[in-house]
């Protein structure tokens, strides 16, 4: 191995030590508790060696964002392709995101703004918009096999998403109700918004 590998080698695994380190914090302190001094203590370096990684606390956080999202996605695209019929990918897809922000809940608080400093720059990743497309997709094939003209898409993306993400936040953040009540809740949700498409 040449030098330069060994320095570009050198310089993954303290990036890498970085987030390690950053989701480590995250998970016994909370994202409230995160910060380049910290990391750097963890990691027995110095301060500006994690800002020779990344520019500053935001950067971080959108990595961290960037693969909650993509987890997002693969978990949604998972659930989805164990049916065939639109409706049913459609109910697969409410229950993979349910699953996942039970599963993964700091990367959702995270990527959601759940008690999480917003980072306006953390939005602005390509896994975000791949991610809603799963979900778009999905319930355009609803839409589309229901054949009423003159839905608008974009309101039922916006209607579906809300719906699902208020169920969760009022679980996550409210006291802890039975999983097995809820789920019955958004399987009702999801029931009653495939009728929508068809009236």
């Amino acid at each position: 191995m040449g030098i330069t590998e060994r320095k570009q080698r050198q310089k993954e695994e303290v990036r890498a030590s970085i987030l390690e380190a950053a989701w480590k914090l995250v998970n016994e302190e909370g994202w409230q508790a995160l910060s380049i001094r910290k990391i750097a203590d963890a990691i027995e370096y110095s301060v500006p060696v994690v800002y020779d990684h990344f520019e500053n606390k935001d950067a971080i956080i959108a990595e961290f964002n960037k693969k909650g999202f993509q987890l997002l996605r693969d978990q949604l695209v998972t659930y989805r392709q164990r049916y065939q019929e639109p409706e049913q990918q459609l109910e697969a897809v409410g229950a993979g995101y349910w699953d996942f922000a039970f599963q993964h809940r700091e990367y959702y608080r995270l990527m959601f703004s759940l008690g999480v400093p917003t980072c306006e720059s953390a939005r602005k990743i390509p896994e975000v918009e791949d991610c809603m497309h799963v979900i778009q997709c999905a319930i355009d094939e609803v839409i589309h096999r229901c054949g009423y003209p003159g839905i608008d898409h974009f309101l039922k993306f916006q209607a579906f998403l809300s719906m699902i993400h208020g169920l969760v936040s009022i679980n996550m953040i409210g006291p802890a109700n039975k999983e097995d009540f809820n789920k019955l809740i958004l399987q009702d949700l999801i029931s009653g918004f495939i009728k929508g498409c068809k009236a």
